[in-house]
């Protein structure tokens, strides 16, 4: 049997540290406790939130319903040879550690990954990517149980429609399913190292080594995010606020002329990806306050909570940022955190 928990305070669950009560509170660990929710009459009579790591959530109030935090764990070896293992982990399993694992054990394909905070279930959810990498890559299925009716479904790699950021988990299947697991593909040897992207070579190279491994490019990709990135223990933040957005190529020769030093990059059907943290920056929002909120002064994309903040202080100032960006360049910045 599972245990409902009234009144509780999601600050330890969300890596923001805002305070907002929830008006109905339950754990899971295994299937039957989900389901034995999904029964309930607390379930069948509230709106629900799903919890993993709290770590792409902005609360800005109460939540006046039941929030149902996901402590699924588990890693299990489905098959292997000698080129590769594929791997069945639980949803609630926390990501970082779940790449180190794999770094350990020198399987390959998420070492660029690495200190992305979060769970394994909300990886396929926002497709999660960091220096030349997303997980869809390394994805064979997710995992998952249907809030309506408690039956299990999977769906293959296509049928996830993994884009920029997105899934179908995020659309079409929001608010219906509780990821209960994913299948991962990693590579055993022959491992293709990504070094292109970001400063993964300099730090290398800083770092003496000549000859990368998965377990460098992992500890050069945590040194990386070490320099740039707020600990979330310390100053609350949900790490990249905003997506890059992406514009016609026409647009951005537009705009190229009047700002020749916006740097742009090439996307799919004529689109060129900008980035965010520069566009930000460029408005002079990098290191800037808002009442008890404010932008990290190493990364712009950051919002932090300097331990004072309302959910819908960094809000506001996420509308100002959004406005200021929108009206300087004519690009519209879209949040990647999910705003409740």
């Amino acid at each position: 049997m599972v245990s409902f928990q009234q009144a509780v305070d999601l600050k330890p669950y969300n890596t923001f540290g805002l305070h907002a009560r929830a008006r109905y509170f339950v754990s899971v660990e295994t299937a039957d406790q989900l389901r034995d929710v999904l029964n309930s009459h607390i379930f069948k009579n509230e709106k629900r939130l799903i919890l993993g790591g709290g770590s792409n959530l902005l609360l800005t109030k109460d939540f006046d319903g039941l929030v149902i935090l996901n402590r699924f764990r588990g890693i299990d070896i489905l098959e292997q040879n000698d080129d590769r293992i594929t791997l069945s982990v639980a949803s609630g399993e926390e990501w970082h550690p779940f790449v180190m694992h794999c770094v350990n054990n020198n399987w390959g394909g998420i070492e660029n990954l690495a200190l992305i905070p979060g769970t394994v279930g909300a990886a396929p959810m926002q497709n999660i990517g960091a220096y030349g990498v997303e997980v869809r890559e390394v994805i064979e299925q997710v995992q998952g149980i249907e809030l309506s009716n408690g039956n299990e479904m999977t769906f293959n790699n296509d049928e996830c429609m993994f884009g920029y950021r997105e899934s179908v988990f995020k659309y079409e299947w929001r608010e219906r399913i509780f990821i209960s697991s994913v299948t991962l593909s990693l590579t055993k040897k022959n491992h293709r190292l990504r070094l292109e992207y970001g400063t993964i070579k300099e730090t290398l190279n800083a770092m003496n080594i000549t000859t990368p491994t998965i377990q460098s490019i992992a500890q050069a990709v945590i040194a990386i995010r070490q320099s740039k990135l707020p600990d979330p223990r310390i100053t609350g933040n949900s790490g990249s606020f905003f997506k890059n957005p992406t514009i016609p190529i026409q647009h951005y020769e537009m705009i190229v002329k009047e700002h020749p030093t916006m740097p742009g990059y090439r996307s799919e059907n004529q689109l060129v990806k900008i980035p965010a943290a520069w566009l930000i920056e460029s408005c002079g929002w990098k290191g800037k306050k808002y009442k008890h909120a404010g932008v990290h002064h190493q990364q712009a994309l950051v919002l932090i909570n300097d331990g004072n903040a309302t959910g819908e202080e960094i809000l506001e100032l996420s509308h100002l940022i959004q406005d200021d960006v929108n009206k300087k360049f004519g690009i519209q910045l879209s949040p990647e955190v999910n705003i409740i």
